[in-house]
């Protein structure tokens, strides 16, 4: 490949970057820097909010999301009856609740550290909001932040009475 061709492709390449970049909206822009996790922008900003989410309480409700662009790709919309919820997670396995460590049965049985959940801790995060907040239903969540001991899920709740937001739709012609 003679070095013409390489400055062609690199040329092609760039050209089809300029373009794509032209389409893209505010929203793209926030997903490519949440995508960048790594980087030292994003870095600094995940390290102070995760101090500022520490000191506050394991269930918050917000004004507005951290990531609007995710909570719109899930179902948020900003209207009344809609709310957003961030929950925190205890991160780490599951330790078997055993008095003095004391374990009967089968060795194989006696583990104490090494047992894990069966849910994902974005599934507990959920569940725990929806023990919290009965009267709304559940509509997605997606993951904001974590640190060495805690993760955060803003979770995307409705309120299903709410006439803005009625979950209830026609039956179709199959349930009959």
């Amino acid at each position: 490949m003679c070095i013409r061709d390489r400055y062609q492709r690199r040329v092609r390449g760039l050209c089809t970057l300029l373009v794509k970049v032209a389409k893209m909206g505010a929203f793209m822009y926030m997903n490519e820097l949440w995508k960048r996790k790594s980087s030292d922008v994003m870095k600094f900003i995940q390290r102070v909010r995760s101090w500022e989410f520490r000191h506050q309480h394991t269930i918050v409700r917000m004004r507005r999301p951290t990531r609007p662009e995710k909570a719109r790709a899930v179902g948020y919309k900003t209207k009344p009856g809609y709310s957003i919820f961030r929950v925190r997670i205890r991160r780490g396995g599951r330790k078997r609740p055993a008095h003095r460590g004391i374990t009967t049965g089968k060795p194989k049985t006696a583990g104490i550290l090494g047992i894990k959940l069966n849910k994902n801790n974005r599934a507990v995060a959920e569940q725990r909001l929806g023990r919290k907040v009965g009267n709304a239903r559940i509509l997605n969540s997606y993951w904001v932040n974590q640190d060495s001991t805690f993760m955060w899920y803003e979770i995307v709740a409705v309120d299903p009475m709410h006439k803005t937001c009625l979950l209830y739709t026609s039956p179709s012609p199959r349930d009959s």
